[in-house]
């Protein structure tokens, strides 16, 4: 069960101001669509004059496209939080791996016999294109991978690095053994049941809310969240009104103030219209 299933103007006195979003599993369906309910949801936070901010693992580019139909104009949360981008792709603020703590994650992830995917500067790097889910993963980000034979010489850039495996198992073992042996050094968290992301330590989604609370001048509380993942807690936990999805993993629905329908069934666009949209009726 979520922590209460209160909205949050029936929780607290305080008016949200800000929602920051999640994209996969959540503001865009399992085929990655952007529905049109779900845009007049933003809409009607514009309308309303609650601002909107999105973060995902994704790269930059990968959210290019969700700009203009947003009508965007906060900060956008590449990388878990490992680059702040404004409107126009420019970086506000960047978050690097230490390069002995990336040689270490690719080290854990060849023991547990998951495969890696790397992000340098702006670069995907993978050494295998067939690998399961590359050629989804281009079509969701809008350009291609880098195949090259190793990324030893690119460590000392790395913003994030993807494990992916399909034995969903293997990888929460390896989650747990990556976080055990990084010893909170750096971030690792799943990011969908297939990927696991490991990013700098202040490149998680709850730093996303302070970043955000203190660039646009808003108390955190003051912020709603909605998510799908484990890598959404960091961000439940930091801001004022927490929202799973119905997809999302009971871990994560138990530590949600509210769960919505799926991102399949308008989960977000319903949680914007019950929760949110309502306190300004």
């Amino acid at each position: 069960m979520p922590r209460s299933d209160k909205s949050r103007s029936e929780r607290s006195g305080r008016r949200i101001e800000l929602l920051l979003a999640d994209v996969d599993g959540t503001l865009v369906t399992h085929e990655k669509v952007l529905t049109e309910r779900a845009v007049h949801a933003v809409y009607g936070l514009h309308k309303a004059g609650i601002r909107f901010a999105i973060t995902s693992g994704r790269p930059p580019r990968g959210m290019a496209h969700l700009i203009q139909p947003l009508a965007l104009t906060t900060p956008i949360a590449a990388f878990n939080g490992g680059q702040m981008v404004d409107s126009q792709l420019n970086i506000i603020e960047a978050r690097t791996l230490a390069e002995d703590l990336a040689r270490q994650t690719l080290e854990v992830l060849a023991f547990h016999n998951v495969d890696a995917w790397v992000y340098a500067g702006e670069d995907w790097l993978i050494r295998d294109p067939d690998a399961p889910h590359v050629a989804r993963e281009a079509s969701t980000v809008h350009f291609d991978a880098k195949v090259v034979k190793g990324f030893e010489d690119r460590l000392g850039e790395v913003v994030k690095i993807v494990g992916v495996s399909d034995d969903h198992d293997l990888l929460a073992r390896c989650e747990k053994d990556m976080q055990r042996q990084l010893h909170g050094r750096a971030t690792a968290a799943r990011s969908q049941p297939y990927y696991l992301d490991v990013t700098h330590k202040e490149a998680n989604k709850g730093a996303v809310v302070d970043y955000l609370a203190h660039r646009l001048h808003l108390r955190p509380e003051a912020i709603a969240t909605i998510g799908d993942q484990p890598n959404d807690l960091t961000m439940f936990r930091r801001g004022g009104f927490s929202i799973a999805m119905g997809n999302a993993p009971d871990e994560v629905k138990e530590q949600a103030d509210a769960v919505t329908a799926s991102c399949d069934e308008e989960g977000f666009a319903k949680a914007v219209e019950t929760h949110l949209l309502e306190q300004v009726r």
